[in-house]
């Protein structure tokens, strides 16, 4: 019945992996506007939006087929799912690791599926101010978008999510587009995991 359900609403493993590549097409349309370069930089994760609580308890089990649950951590009152993949998606010349499944919260989402990418720009800064300083200064091409951004279509967003056990802060700084997002932080995902187990 489940794989039923998530066939039904093109949310199946199999799906999701052949709507990636015109996804990322939208996501690098997003990194041309702000006129980002992450050629060299990690890909960290890919990130799901499931608005109904059944369909993503469906693909978290479906997931788990090609996956291996790296975490399961209660964030703003949801739990959030990291999964590492047994093969790295290989798409648009990066290697994606890890998917994060978010269970759904309060909020509905228009559009059900792939919604952003975090990219790591590795840093070791203390605050929100000093990362976004840093990614500024690493993207001389963003700093002198930054303040058309909005008159772009883009909506930017700066945070520090945090889980209970989390050692480390990934200050997070996110753009979105058109449906799609992308966000920068100083930490792999597997980083912060680590930081909790430890």
């Amino acid at each position: 019945m489940s794989s039923l359900l998530l066939k039904e609403q093109q949310l199946e493993p199999q799906q999701l992996i052949n709507a990636l590549p015109a996804f990322m097409d939208r996501i690098q349309i997003l990194l041309d506007v702000l006129g980002l370069d992450l050629t060299g930089y990690q890909a960290d994760h890919v990130a799901l939006r499931i608005n109904d609580r059944g369909v993503a308890e469906a693909a978290h089990q479906a997931w788990l087929q090609q996956a291996k649950e790296w975490s399961n951590n209660e964030i703003n009152g949801r739990p959030i799912i990291a999964l590492g993949f047994n093969e790295a998606l290989n798409i648009n010349g990066w290697s994606i690791e890890c998917l994060e499944l978010p269970y759904p919260g309060d909020k509905s989402y228009p559009q059900q599926g792939w919604e952003h990418v975090e990219w790591v720009i590795p840093c070791d800064v203390n605050s929100q101010e000093a990362f976004l300083k840093y990614v500024l200064k690493t993207f001389p091409m963003l700093e002198e978008k930054w303040d058309n951004l909005t008159s772009l279509g883009v909506k930017v967003k700066q945070s520090c999510p945090s889980g209970e056990a989390e050692r480390i802060a990934n200050y997070t700084v996110a753009f979105k587009y058109q449906g799609v997002c992308i966000k920068l932080h100083p930490h792999s995902l597997k980083a912060v995991i680590e930081s909790e187990q430890s």
